[in-house]
């Protein structure tokens, strides 16, 4: 009986030691005597204790910040820029038997990528068109990580930092620059109310009366606001034109 009672407690041991449960978002890759067997789960099943060795792989999407990179631009700018890469593991047996860490190796490739597309862009590039850069670092990253069962979704640029000293200039060209448009407007204004009073010049040329009625218009204006002194100049075509009604 002693001998039954043993073998019960081994056999009992035995069956909640082969018993496994995986999540729903995980993954359980298992090797038995070292070879690969394959990915089970999620749900309850079972391994053979002492033999099969289970590996636990999450599905979910890692967030991983790409630490701060400093480096130069295509046009000798320096700058410090940091981002954020999105991914996830597809296939748990590639991301367990082909890469040591599969999370590590991705924030290096991330870092080594980030330095080489950024330093192969020009500092408008960077400003500007922030979107291509991060779909050409999304394209990179993830042609680089498939072979270890990795796809990536996106990368995202989060912080451009560029030197005070870049800040002051930029700041100092902008103002120019509004300057310059503020000048151009303020010639442009000039320009069309030359051609209007030119316009208005070869009007009155042609019907010198408008000129008479348009100085009564200007009577009538300054009348109107109570003024107690009117002084009014009167052209002489005026006294022209009068003579010869005369």
């Amino acid at each position: 009986m002693a001998i039954v009672g043993t073998l019960v407690v081994i056999a009992l041991i035995f069956f909640l030691a082969s018993i496994r449960v995986v999540r729903e978002y995980e993954r359980g890759v298992i090797f038995r005597l070292g070879r690969l067997v394959g990915a089970k789960g999620p749900g309850l099943f079972f391994i053979i204790p002492f033999i099969d060795q289970l590996v636990k792989v999450d599905l979910r999407v890692v967030t991983m910040d790409v630490p701060k990179q400093e480096l130069i631009t295509r046009d000798n700018v320096p700058v410090t820029v940091d981002a954020v890469v999105y991914f996830r593991v597809m296939n748990p047996e590639d991301a367990v038997t082909k890469v040591e860490n599969y999370i590590t190796a991705t924030s290096l490739i991330s870092q080594t990528t980030l330095r080489s597309v950024v330093g192969q862009s020009e500092l408008d590039e960077l400003l500007i068109h922030r979107d291509k850069i991060n779909e050409s670092l999304q394209r990179i990253i993830d042609e680089k990580t498939d072979p270890w069962g990795i796809k990536v979704s996106a990368v995202e640029i989060k912080e451009v930092t560029l030197p005070e000293e870049l800040k002051r200039a930029m700041a100092r060209q902008a103002e120019t620059e509004r300057e310059r448009r503020a000048k151009i407007i303020n010639a442009e204004g000039e320009f069309q109310a030359a051609e209007k009073l030119s316009q208005a010049a070869r009007i009155i040329a042609e019907n010198p009366i408008a000129l008479q009625l348009r100085y009564l218009q200007t009577l009538s204006d300054i009348a109107a606001e109570n003024a107690t002194t009117i002084v009014f100049p009167l052209p002489i075509e005026l006294f022209e034109f009068l003579k010869k009604r005369e």
